[in-house]
């Protein structure tokens, strides 16, 4: 007599249409507020700017943008647009991450 061999169950696998945002990982180097935990929404702060802009004028008087430039002269800060808490110490990896 053959003893058959038991097979565990497979897990079960979620279809991407059925993932929520709790179902993904989580990489290791998102920020984080450590004020109120916010990870989705920040605002960046520059300092002492200047903006120049060119337009061309067009025949019935509209403008047109062409060119646009800043140049910024003081300091740049991350702010948790959440709790305002300055999150300037994170500013160098939010820099790197801008695609």
């Amino acid at each position: 007599m053959t003893k058959k061999r038991q097979v565990p169950n497979p897990p079960k696998l979620l279809k991407p249409d059925h993932l929520q945002p709790k179902d993904l990982p989580t990489p290791s180097n998102r920020i984080i507020c450590p004020e109120c935990g916010n990870d989705e929404d920040f605002v960046e702060v520059a300092e002492n700017v200047i903006i120049t802009t060119l337009y061309t004028q067009n025949l019935d008087g509209s403008f047109t943008l062409e060119e646009d430039d800043s140049q910024v002269l003081g300091e740049l800060k991350l702010i948790c647009a959440q709790c305002e808490a300055d999150l300037s110490q994170f500013h160098g990896r939010f820099a790197e991450m801008l695609f």
